[in-house]
């Protein structure tokens, strides 16, 4: 039998289940949020076994065009007790609770992003900011009408006139995560990768050990991780190009590790 660290429980019982709730934010909009406590699992990337919990966000759930705004694996240690299991049931309830607020959050960056990409194209007759904002009423019509409403408050002054563009720049667009559960879990691993690899590369610096090659590699990288993660439309990964990345940067991010120790 599959046994962790310092327990005599099996693999097989270190699950609490999960909970699966439907949200209407502010906005009106619908969302199904997931919860799944996945028990023990090896996590590919830091090669170590931990007990997982994954969150899934649906927006405009049930309908034709559903999408996930939201994916996040939680790692706990590994440890095959039932007081761990009884921390796990509590902790699903907490990210449960955290969703909502993660989707309203979302909500606000979204509104923001077509706000912007709307008074780009206005002033500028930018084609790809037109195709982006375009791309967002068709996903996201309730967000798209309140963005277009407040645009059309802050832009209009007192006497009748436009107001100057304000110099505002296009917030970076949100990662896309795919609904093939193979996809999905590239995207996951690459995100996780690239939030290890800045958390190793701060305290890097912090030492005094980080040099401008580095530096500039992993800005390079990452850059690059962001650009293939943010696609348009999730049919545009692919399994091979996406498990690239992740090695990529998990080969750069060990290098990191390994002049900490």
């Amino acid at each position: 039998m599959d046994r962790g660290e310092g327990s005599g429980l099996d693999k097989r019982l270190c699950q609490v289940g999960g909970v699966n709730l439907n949200y209407i934010s502010p906005s009106g909009t619908r969302y199904h949020i997931q919860v799944e406590d996945r028990g023990p699992v090896m996590d590919v990337v830091a090669e170590e076994l931990v007990r997982r919990i994954n969150v899934i966000v649906y927006a405009n759930y049930g309908e034709s065009n559903a999408r996930i705004i939201h994916g996040a694996d939680h790692d706990f240690p590994d440890l095959r007790t039932h007081e761990h299991n009884r921390s796990m049931t509590s902790k699903v309830k907490e990210l449960a609770e955290g969703a909502r607020r993660i989707v309203d959050e979302k909500e606000q960056r979204q509104v923001m992003r077509i706000k912007c990409l709307i008074r780009e194209y206005h002033y500028t007759k930018d084609e790809s900011a037109k195709r982006e904002f375009e791309q967002a009423n068709a996903l996201f019509p309730i967000l798209f009408s309140r963005a277009w409403g407040e645009l059309k408050k802050q832009q209009a002054r007192p006497d009748g006139k436009v107001m100057a563009a304000p110099e505002v720049a296009v917030p970076p667009a949100e990662v896309v995560y795919p609904l093939d559960p193979e996809l999905r879990e590239r995207v996951l691993e690459i995100e996780r990768v690239v939030r290890e690899l800045g958390q190793d590369l701060d305290a890097l610096r912090a030492r005094g050990l980080a040099d401008d090659i580095l530096l500039q590699t992993c800005r390079k990288l990452v850059a690059r991780a962001a650009e293939s993660i943010c696609k348009p439309t999730p049919s545009d990964y692919t399994v091979r190009r996406l498990e690239m990345m992740r090695n990529s940067l998990t080969t750069t991010w060990r290098q990191v590790r390994s002049r900490l120790k």
